[in-house]
């Protein structure tokens, strides 16, 4: 019963996301080392499940292990210049077969259709071709890269008409050029030109490790462009698939993609974790950050009811009904996460008496304890000052420890403003707590 009610649970909570992610694009890129590995096939049922709800798919894969196992077989060594492959003749030969082989090899997988499966009356049409045109890098260091090429152009507007007649669209590391030559190209410049050029809403990186790490080793969940761009400056030890991929999603998120996510490939059903679940696995850059501090709208009196309900239901807060908050919508700021509601807190001034109320603190259970009631506490201060109140008071009935260790001293009822001492609620018997506001504003 425990587990039917948790997975009740995490789908209701992964509704919203289905509902925003309906019609969107997502460029997903992943190197050949997934295609080769065991865990690919339940990659595809991943993308199965994503392609059924109306997510428009454009997948960018790698060959670099196939293209080496090749080279390997034909005694051809491999030759690198700042981490670019040298594409002579024999290499380009090979790059066109691995590049072939491991198209065919997606499109088989995502061909399946057996029942009992995951993939049971899927009905997946694949599309690719050459949507992307190149030019030659040309010469680095002294050295000819030859045939490896850049991402020139991509025809967004192609890949846009088959994601609209509900088609996967697959590109290869492989460009063309106008006078009919091929290049071979980087799995990361492919998908980020794409992702760009279709102003896609995701791009999403697979690759080996966790994502993104700080110094001390802990997982960056979310960051934002100009974070990660200080983080890479700071600690030069980021693995070599982070020091690749997080500069290419900087460049997306600063021009036209919504979010980037760097996941762990190896871990099962990890696209689906990230995607649909709020603190997800691997590592989001965005270009600002997720969480905000924000005067409240109409909009948000059913995120704020959905918090302070079960506050007053334990006797916590008084019971305001929705009428009355909706006509003091403008007492209130708001922590928003990502459209969610997560925190609120309201300020109401008693201008002629320099004094103001802090009332209806409440922050989402799973955000406690991570600093959001002193966000908001140091918000209606600031707010406070700013409106040239000098006495900050609360009636607090049971977290009246929470705020004398952050300043609030105890006091009487006489105390309060006329207006709030009329009002009192001695059935209640709340505390008087008080903070004298000093300093700038």
């Amino acid at each position: 019963m425990a587990k039917s009610d948790s997975f009740v649970s995490s789908f209701r909570l992964a509704a919203p996301y289905i509902h925003m992610f309906r019609d969107k694009i997502f460029v997903i890129a992943f190197g050949g080392e997934v295609v080769q590995s065991g865990k690919f096939v339940a990659l595809v049922h991943d993308l199965n499940l994503l392609e059924s709800l109306g997510v428009r798919l454009v997948l960018v894969h790698g060959t670099r292990p196939q293209i080496e196992e090749r080279l390997k077989k034909n005694d051809h060594e491999s030759h690198f210049v700042r981490g670019l492959r040298v594409t002579d003749s024999e290499t380009l030969a090979v790059v066109k077969e691995s590049c072939g082989t491991v198209r065919v090899e997606i499109e088989a997988l995502l061909s399946m259709g057996l029942p009992n499966s995951p993939m049971a009356g899927s009905d997946i049409r694949v599309a690719s071709g050459n949507s992307v045109t190149a030019r030659p890098i040309g010469v680095i260091d002294g050295v000819d890269l030859q045939h490896t090429g850049v991402v020139r152009k991509i025809d967004a507007d192609g890949i846009k008409r088959r994601l609209e007649d509900e088609e996967i669209v697959l590109l290869s590391p492989l460009g063309y050029s106008p006078t009919g030559e091929v290049f071979n190209l980087a799995l990361e410049d492919v998908a980020t030109s794409a992702a760009i050029a279709l102003k896609a809403d995701k791009l999403i990186f697979l690759m080996d490790g966790p994502g993104m790490l700080d110094k001390r080793g802990k997982l960056l969940n979310e960051i934002t462009a100009q974070e990660a761009e200080e983080e890479l400056a700071k600690n030069n030890k980021q693995p070599e698939d982070i020091r690749l991929f997080v500069p290419c999603a900087i460049r997306a998120c600063k021009e036209s993609v919504g979010r980037c996510h760097i996941i762990d490939r190896n871990i099962d059903g990890g696209l689906l974790s990230e995607l649909f679940t709020r603190a997800g696995i691997g590592t989001m850059v965005t270009r600002d950050p997720l969480e905000k501090l924000r005067t409240a709208t109409i909009l948000d009196v059913g995120g704020i009811i959905r918090l302070i309900e079960p506050l007053e239901v334990e006797g916590i807060l008084v019971k305001r009904s929705r009428e009355q908050i909706e006509v003091e919508i403008n007492n209130f700021s708001v922590l928003d996460y990502d459209g969610t509601i997560i925190g609120c807190v309201a300020f109401f001034p008693f201008q002629g008496e320099k004094a103001a109320e802090l009332a209806c603190m409440a922050v989402d259970p799973a955000y406690r304890n991570l600093g959001r009631g002193d966000t908001l506490l140091a918000h209606i201060e600031t707010r406070a000052k700013k409106s040239g109140i000098k006495n900050l008071f609360v009636l607090s009935a049971r977290s009246f420890h929470w705020f004398i260790e952050r300043g609030f001293a105890e006091t009487t009822v006489e105390l309060l403003p006329d207006q709030k001492q009329k009002n009192y609620s001695y059935e209640r018997r709340s505390k008087v707590l008080v903070k004298h506001l000093t300093g700038k504003k």
